[in-house]
């Protein structure tokens, strides 16, 4: 079917920090209008809300009225911005991090609307990592049985997913488990809110919720890990919405909060990551698209079946129907650079960038570009948040190799934009290892702004960098998969072709400084290797956590000769 001209698509890319609604033309994926709404209550990390119940390490949550006035402020002033009639207006998609997860009523509603005292009861955001104990313990069980899944994601599921964050509320807080009639991705939930129709998206699913082959865990399984949690997929959707498909239609009320037409179709929900694929028009087998923002994450089509280590998941019709679907990623890559600007610069970097004019990102960009590859003498491990691939194991954290008194911020802003740069190059690495080539390594995501970034990733990558012609690809990528659901195109892959857009080979490797790369690569394996353990790492992160715990007086009375 053709695309009307004068039709026009919503998408709507929920992020850890902001949501963001983008207005495409149905026709060729013009971009007319966008904006964006700064969440509230932003990552709830320290204390709940209202100076409430303070959160232990590594707690990460979020609160659904911050998603809810996306739609309620980004989406009506997007299609103002782009002064389109609302009335042409066919379709909404929508995107969201994962696993973003969190438990409700029967009726959808939150369980954190109402008990706001109780940590359990809030989302819990992709990057919560403290459930890693729990993953432990899924991973070491199913390794014994022998679980046929576990192979589909690596030998390893994550802290980070559906399992791992239910067992830690079942046995930190078993009331509000008990009162959890629902556990859901917050992209599916959002979907609910918006077509007042309880839907589950086979990507979340798969990559999130270890649904294989038509399955999740048995209840066997579950209950080897805690009798009370055999019955855990009850609160999991059984029958999967195919990507791309119509998951309902606009409610009234949802038309009132986004001032759109009641009954324009809503897509079925997806992830911010594997949604950007459609946005690079790169759903063909072999393209990895790389999203790099506070994180990066690696996903791929291909049409064989293999077992990669340390792989996120591969899911069938996880990324387009008909092919299989690969995720990799790294937990922290932005955040990383963020935390090295927010905490470890100098005031006088400070006073440098602000007299040019300068962010401190780009002063510090700019001389580390100055400086001739391996000239810091340094090498890190790209682990400040934990590992996501190739080892997943978020209790692992950022080490630092070859400082000295000479060492200048600018050395270490360096080593850490090589980091991830390297941590990219072993996932690559090994997919291509396990039987998965990789023919063509896409880039999109904010970091793309960051052209010394950039070309450091062509020259430790050896390869060149093809680059989504978009700023908006998750956004893009949901009102793509939007497109689909109303009917103005037949399928992703051609829906992609006429509303995706990517450039390609725009960072070219420089063999000079490849060969040195090389160098520090092979310095990055060996720390990779030998730290990637936990021995040192896990008993650093044990000692912190206690300390944490302990009452101030009792961390007075140790600091006392």
């Amino acid at each position: 079917m053709n695309a009307n001209t004068d039709s026009y698509l919503i998408g709507v890319d929920f992020g850890t920090l902001s949501g963001r609604a983008v207005v495409v033309r149905a026709s060729d994926g013009a971009e007319a209008g966008t904006a964006v709404h700064e969440f509230a209550h932003r990552v709830i990390e320290d204390r709940l809300p209202g100076g409430g119940v303070r959160l232990g390490p590594d707690w990460a949550l979020q609160s659904p009225l911050d998603w809810l006035d996306v739609l309620r402020t980004a989406v009506p002033e997007a299609v103002a911005a782009a002064g389109v009639d609302p009335a042409r207006v066919i379709g909404i998609g929508t995107d969201f991090t994962a696993c973003t997860v969190l438990p409700v009523r029967a009726d959808g509603t939150p369980l954190c609307f109402e008990t706001p005292e109780r940590p359990h009861a809030w989302p819990k955001l992709w990057k919560h990592h403290a459930a890693q104990a729990h993953a432990d313990r899924i991973n070491a069980l199913a390794a014994e049985r022998g679980e046929p899944w576990l192979a589909r994601y690596g030998g390893k599921i994550s802290a980070e997913w559906e399992f791992a964050k239910g067992l830690q509320v079942l046995e930190e807080d078993p009331e509000v488990y008990a009162r959890a009639e629902r556990w859901i991705e917050a992209a599916d939930w959002i979907i609910w809110q918006l077509t007042g129709v309880e839907t589950r998206n086979v990507c979340t699913a798969g990559y999130k919720g270890i649904f294989q082959d038509g399955s999740y865990p048995s209840a066997d399984f579950l209950a080897g890990l805690n009798p009370d949690f055999s019955g855990f997929i009850d609160k999991l959707g059984r029958e999967l919405s195919p990507l791309g498909g119509l998951a309902g239609r606009l409610t009234a009320e949802a038309a009132g909060w986004t001032k759109l037409p009641e009954g324009i179709a809503v897509a079925v929900g997806n992830v911010d990551a594997h949604v950007t694929s459609a946005a690079a028009d790169a759903v063909r087998p072999g393209q990895m698209v790389a999203i790099m923002g506070t994180s990066t994450c690696h996903v791929m089509s291909s049409d064989r079946l293999a077992e990669v280590p340390g792989m996120c998941g591969v899911v069938r019709d996880g990324i387009v129907p008909g092919l299989w679907g690969y995720e990799a990623g790294q937990s922290g890559v932005g955040d990383i650079f963020a935390w090295f600007v927010d905490t470890c610069v100098p005031a006088s970097y400070l006073r440098r960038a602000d007299e040019r004019g300068l962010t401190v990102h780009d002063l510090l960009a700019e001389l580390a570009a100055a400086q001739p590859v391996g000239a810091h003498g340094l090498v890190a491990l790209d682990w400040h948040n934990g590992n996501r691939s190739v080892l997943v194991d978020h209790d692992l954290s950022g080490v630092i190799v070859g400082q000295t008194l000479a060492t200048r911020p600018e050395d270490i802003y360096r080593a850490l934009v090589e980091a991830t740069a390297f941590g990219a190059r072993l996932i690559v690495e090994t997919f291509e290892a396990a039987g998965v080539p990789v023919a063509e390594f896409v880039v999109a995501g904010g970091l793309l702004k960051n052209p010394f970034l950039m070309q450091v990733y062509a020259d430790v990558l050896r390869r060149p960098l093809s680059v989504i012609g978009s700023e908006q690809g998750p956004a893009l990528g949901s009102a793509i998969h939007a497109a689909v659901a109303a009917g103005a195109h037949a399928d992703i892959q051609r829906a992609a072709a006429a509303m995706g857009r990517r450039r390609e080979d725009v960072y070219l490797p420089d063999e000079r400084r490849a060969g040195v790369y090389d160098l520090l690569y092979a310095a990055y394996r060996a720390l990779h290797d030998h730290f990637g353990d936990g021995r040192v790492l896990h008993a650093l992160r044990a000692i912190r956590n206690e300390a944490r715990r302990a009452p101030a007086a009792q961390a007075l009375d140790g600091a006392r000769p």
